[in-house]
């Protein structure tokens, strides 16, 4: 018997039973659609997160004081005998032949005052190539000028929320800015940011690094962010600064955590973590597995008298084999579909009443989910198709 008999005989068996047929899709097709909707969630939480660390770039390698020995984070507040990073510390890193770009860091938060307003954000105490860095851009004015560290003056730069929220539409390059006890004066307005895991990158401000050390009472820097060429591997540039600070510190008293170590371990846990949402969506294609196996198990007890029939004139076993498969796996593939709509349909409705939430779906989950539909009518099917292909042909004839 040709496959395109098995699949017509398939599909008129499954329309014979409209009820009980339409009943099994709706399982397949409800486990399907949670499997599409939870893994695009999941994907798309996952695409957001990754976005949110890239757009500071892949190539940023961050050096934080306190050496880290058992993982985890090093925590530079706490009493340590490790030497604090320096102003020349960060200098002399910018001089490695693979390093572009080289950011010292002190920050905190401070009361801001200007035009008559206050307001208390956070404030970042960085160096001229900070916008090198972490990619940023001056959508007024300018960025801090390279000057001596130690001889820095008193400028500051704005985000974009901050000067709406101090100067509204007014111009606010030359005004004059209180920043805590200190006086500045603001040379540049940056381009938006938006928000990285909650902190509002756009209502910040932005002083030198020596500046921020004697606002917050600092003898150390908070970190040092290098920027390292594009194509040059992470590993080969930490072990430079690695020499180069031990050298400078006379042990390894720091941490290195580069951008593209921390990406591929949060890929790696975010990964986990759709599986395992998908894996959730999924136990409700069990429901789908049981349906088809009742279906089929009730089909071949209604037919039997006609498998007995075909038997005899001289279907083969394989034949029945396939009939029954073919049967299950239609419906399987019939409630796929319907899941498959279902899902993109509940999709379109989160993002129209939740347009916050991140939600994608790869064509590559469509594909899978189809063939895990097809794949459960195959499994939940062979039991009952190889009981109709075992039948006994004179008992099956008695049966009617």
């Amino acid at each position: 018997m040709i496959i395109r008999d098995v699949l017509d005989l398939a599909f008129r068996s499954v329309i014979a039973q409209r009820l009980r047929s339409a009943l099994t899709l709706l399982g397949i097709a409800v486990g399907i659609a949670a499997v599409i909707l939870l893994t695009s969630i999941g994907e798309g939480i996952h695409r957001y997160v990754l976005e949110e660390f890239s757009q500071f770039g892949t190539n940023v390698i961050g050096i934080h004081p306190g050496k880290v020995k058992t993982g985890g984070a090093a925590f530079s507040s706490l009493p340590s005998s490790a030497r604090a990073l320096t102003l020349e510390d960060a200098a002399a890193l910018a001089r490695l032949p693979q390093v572009v770009a080289v950011t010292p860091s002190v920050f905190g938060n401070a009361e801001v005052n200007g035009n008559g307003r206050l307001r208390r954000v956070s404030v970042y105490g960085v160096g001229p190539d900070m916008l090198t860095v972490f990619k940023g851009r001056v959508q007024s004015g300018q960025f801090l000028p390279a000057e001596e560290a130690g001889n820095a003056r008193n400028l500051v730069v704005l985000g974009p929320k901050l000067k709406q929220e101090l100067f509204g539409a007014d111009n606010a390059l030359g005004a004059k800015l209180g920043i805590g006890n200190l006086q500045f004066r603001v040379i540049g307005v940056l381009e938006p940011k938006g928000q990285f895991l909650g902190i509002d990158l756009d209502d910040t401000a932005f002083i030198p690094a020596a500046r921020a050390a004697e606002l917050f009472n600092r003898a150390s820097l908070n970190e040092i962010d290098v920027a390292v060429k594009e194509g040059v591997p992470a590993a080969r540039v930490e072990a430079e600064i690695r020499a180069l600070l031990a050298a400078r510190h006379g042990r390894e008293d720091f941490t290195l955590i580069s951008q593209e170590e921390m990406l591929s371990t949060l890929s790696s846990i975010l990964d986990v973590l759709t599986m395992a949402v998908g894996a959730l969506g999924g136990i409700s294609l069990l429901v789908g597995a049981v349906g088809i196996v009742t279906i089929m198990t009730i089909a071949v007890a209604e037919r039997t008298s006609e498998i007995g029939l075909m038997v005899a004139l001289g279907a083969r076993r394989q034949t029945i084999l396939g009939l029954f498969l073919g049967e299950a796996v239609l419906l399987a593939a019939l409630g796929g579909l319907a899941g498959l709509g279902l899902g993109f349909a509940l999709i379109g409705v989160i993002r129209l009443a939740v347009p916050q939430l991140p939600v994608h779906t790869p064509f590559s989950f469509v594909l899978l989910a189809e063939l895990l539909a097809i794949g459960i009518g195959l499994a939940a099917g062979v039991l009952p198709a190889r009981h109709a292909a075992r039948l006994d042909p004179v008992e099956a004839l008695r049966s009617e």
